[in-house]
Parts: structure tokens; C-alpha cells; sequence
């Protein structure tokens, strides 16, 4: 006699035998996530040591290596505009044991070169959005003004001397300073400079008449009295410096320039790895000590979810874009 197995049956079985493997994966996932780390995990900074996201990545590694229980080392890769440590961590491994800190060049670069290597959004799972570090408007102390208005109206009546500093090609100061010619309409002759470092003494003397700063790297000459400080550059004032109004409050509508950023895996990293080092990333920023270290820098700590932190990545580049567009800087 022969049987015929109804098709349903097979059917159901085979259904039966994709959500039992498909079960088992995300046990495994799980059970990965939360044994993790089980080694040292990389961190790959794409700037020297001593800048701010070099700053966020050994305190926050720190407390990683406490809780988590394993190494979190920092690995410094700068050279190209950040690109190249960028580079290296898109194309490392998604398994969690490779992630990496990003600054504002992160959503400006895709913009200003031609083979990145990298896409600021498609090479990366964002983790945790983690500061934003506000730009100072330093001014040559002897220039004959105190808002940025007035600096506009002198830049108009003396064009040949409005030099601007910036730290070179896509850095956030340049993305600021052509901000703040579209905005303004004043005339900005752009001096670049290898750095905040380097930038500094011609302002102090007056070589330059404006350098578009962060906060962390301008405070001390801020306070010294070696530059006068006429605004901040994002909507909110800073932290460090409360007396010092924002452009926008001084009427530039819409001026909003800082540099930003966060950790980053490599595109393909498990979720629940993510998840798990969003949590315990965010746990770090909330403690004192930490945000005593870091605010102290002039750095203002932030925090969220991943989809958090891909939303600004996105809001960024559509900012950034235009600026490049408009000032019609070109790709290299």
C-alpha cells in the first residue's frame, strides 16, 4: 500500500524546522552578547593623542574595562582628515571586538573626497551618540568689536584684513567659517593652519582676526584674555562659558556649527553586541567623574540610543552638504 504524506505536512514540518534553526541563532546571538567581551576589544581613535575624541575614548575605556571586565585599549590611527583610522575601522571585523570613536570630519569628509573607502552611514553601526564640543568665535582682542555683528560689519568695511584661521581642509573651523559667510554675508579670507596649536599665536598677535575654535581647545587663551570670545556656535551656550551669548542670539538665524560625534562598529556588528555596549557606554557618561573629566574639557557629554545617533548622523550630512555646495568647495 503506498502513503501519501499530505503536502501540508511536510509544509509544516519544514516551517517547524526553520523557526527551531532560526530560534537556536538568536540563542546563540544572545548567549554571545552576553558572555561578551571575552577578550580585549580595540579602539580606534583616527586623530593623535590629546584631542577631544582621544580624550572621551580613554575615560570611557576605562570604566568599559572595569565593567565589562576585559581590555578596552585605545589605538591611535590619525592621518588624512581622520580618514584613515575611519578606514580601518570599516573594514575591521563585525564582532564587537573592534569599534571606534568619530569627530565632526566623520559627516563632512564624505563631501570633500572623492574615495573615502568608507560611507559615513552604510560602513557603520552607530552605538552611542557621546559629545558635542562647541566652537568658540575668537576674536583678535583689539579689533574694535564685542558681538559678531560687529565683527561682520568690520569684516564688510575692511575685506583685505578679514582673515579667518581655520585648522585646514574639512576641519569643523573651516565648515564654520564658510558657515558663517553664508550666513552673514561678511567676507572671510580663509588662512589655514596645521592645527589649533599653530593657529593661535597669529591670532593672539593679530596676523588673523578671527578663528572659529572649539571650545576645548580655545578656553584657556579665553580666560587668559589672550582672544576676546564674542559668541558660541550652537544653538544652546555652552556649559564652560555661560556668559558668552550664541551667534544666533546675536542674529545669525540658523547658525549651528559644532563638532560632534560618538562610537561606531563596523557595519554587520550583532545587534545585541550594540545594544550591549550602548548601555554601558551611556552608564559611563552619567558618572561624575567622568563628566568632570570631560566637561571640564569644554566637552558637552550627550547620550542616547543607536537610533539616536544615526538620526544626527543624518542630519548632519544634509547640513554639511549644503554648506559644501554653497561654498563651492570641491572634492579631491
Amino acid at each position: 500500500m503506498r502513503i501519501t504524506t499530505p503536502k501540508f505536512t511536510t509544509l509544516t514540518t519544514l516551517i517547524g524546522a526553520l523557526a527551531g534553526c532560526v530560534a537556536l541563532v538568536t540563542a546563540t546571538g544572545a548567549a554571545a552578547a552576553q558572555n561578551y567581551p571575552t577578550r580585549p576589544v580595540t579602539i580606534i581613535v583616527p586623530a593623535p593623542a590629546g584631542g577631544g575624541i582621544d580624550l572621551i575614548a580613554r575615560v570611557v575605556g576605562e570604566k568599559l574595562s572595569v565593567t565589562l571586565g576585559q581590555p578596552f585599549i585605545v589605538e591611535n590611527r590619525p592621518g588624512a582628515s581622520n580618514n584613515l583610522g575611519t578606514a580601518v575601522l570599516a573594514n575591521a571585523k563585525p564582532d564587537g571586538y573592534t569599534i571606534g570613536i568619530v569627530g565632526g570630519s566623520h559627516n563632512i569628509n564624505k563631501f570633500l573626497f572623492k574615495n573615502l573607502g568608507w560611507d559615513p552611514e552604510k560602513s557603520f553601526e552607530p552605538i552611542v551618540y557621546t559629545h558635542e564640543i562647541p566652537l568658540v568665535f575668537a576674536a583678535y582682542p583689539k579689533l574694535p568689536v564685542k558681538t559678531v555683528p560687529e565683527l561682520a560689519t568690520w569684516m564688510k568695511a575692511n575685506p583685505a584684513e578679514a582673515k579667518v584661521a581655520t585648522s585646514g581642509r574639512g576641519s569643523a573651523q573651516e565648515m564654520a567659517a564658510e558657515m558663517f559667510r553664508m550666513v552673514s554675508g561678511a567676507p572671510v579670507l580663509l588662512v589655514p593652519y596645521k592645527g589649533s596649536s599653530a593657529a593661535h599665536p597669529d591670532l593672539i598677535a593679530g596676523r588673523t582676526v578671527l578663528y572659529i575654535d572649539t571650545l576645548s581647545a580655545i578656553q584657556e587663551q579665553v580666560k587668559s584674555g589672550n582672544v576676546r570670545a564674542l559668541a558660541v556656535s550652537t544653538r544652546k551656550r555652552a556649559k564652560a562659558l555661560p556668559n558668552v551669548p550664541t551667534a544666533e542670539e546675536q542674529g545669525l538665524k540658523g547658525y549651528d556649527a559644532s563638532t560632534n560625534g560618538g562610537f561606531l562598529a563596523p557595519a554587520g556588528t550583532p545587534k545585541d553586541i550594540v545594544a550591549k555596549l550602548n548601555a554601558e557606554i551611556n552608564a559611563a557618561l552619567k558618572l561624575p567623574e567622568v563628566r568632570a573629566k570631560l566637561e571640564t574639557a569644554g566637552i558637552d557629554i550627550q547620550g542616547g540610543t543607536p537610533q539616536d545617533y544615526a538620526a544626527l548622523i543624518k542630519s548632519d550630512l544634509a547640513k554639511w552638504g549644503k554648506v559644501v555646495k554653497e561654498a563651492n568647495i570641491q572634492a579631491e
